[in-house]
């Protein structure tokens, strides 16, 4: 009879625990969901590292045909391509981006492309230009992929729709979480050195969250035109 009673408090005891685990598992769940909506609520309106949430599956990832670059054209004072020999990226097409209406910084469909955040500098009028770039899309690596690979002194070269060349030299290239990344905008929209023309890219970079549907992180690359 002793027997028979140690056995059914066992039982008791394992589904209490299994009970208090999935309770336990519930509340975290729920806290994290509701600290993501206030997270994000609060940063509506504002302007924002790239877009908070990834909507992959409208990616294009088609690589343009050399045909297609020599065919983009845009105005003469505005950048054209985008060449990093260093990640292999050659005549990437600039694509001019706004803002959403989330405050984000809108980004290009294709993963090859990267966007030229509009409301920036241009190549040779003295100010910071700011372009961002696709981590990857579902099935392909995006042009930015390897955008943490750079280091100080490694060149950026910008062609402008004139056909003139500015290169510009690495001087910072730093990986931020998303908290961190919001508060970053505002030094990436400066230059890293007083006076001198500057560009900065940014992308996405670290681990992919199912919960935010994008990654955890943002690379911020600095270059000043040498």
């Amino acid at each position: 009879m002793s027997l028979k009673i140690n056995l059914d408090w066992k039982q008791v005891l394992k589904w209490g625990a299994i009970i208090l685990f999935g309770i336990l598992f519930i509340i975290f769940f729920i806290r994290v969901a509701v600290f993501e909506n206030n997270y994000y609520r609060e940063k509506e309106g504002s302007e924002r590292a790239e877009a908070a949430v990834v909507d992959s599956e409208q990616l294009d990832e088609t690589k343009p045909t050399e045909t297609e670059l020599q065919e983009y054209i845009v105005a003469k004072d505005q950048p054209r391509f985008l060449s990093i020999d260093k990640l292999g990226i050659k005549n990437s097409r600039i694509i001019a981006v706004g803002v959403k209406v989330s405050g984000a910084l809108g980004t290009p469909n294709n993963i090859f492309d990267v966007g030229w955040y509009q409301a920036s500098g241009k190549p040779g009028e003295g100010r910071v230009i700011v372009i961002d770039g696709h981590n990857g899309g579902p099935n392909v690596q995006g042009v930015f992929k390897n955008l943490p690979a750079l280091a100080k002194g490694d060149v950026i070269k910008i062609e402008r729709g004139d056909g003139t060349i500015f290169k510009y030299e690495v001087v910072e290239n730093v990986t931020k979480s998303l908290d961190e990344a919001d508060e970053y905008m505002s030094i990436a929209f400066r230059s890293p050195e007083s006076g001198k023309e500057a560009l900065t890219l940014i992308s996405c970079t670290g681990d992919w969250s199912k919960l935010r549907n994008t990654y955890l992180s943002r690379q911020f690359t600095r270059a000043v035109l040498v």
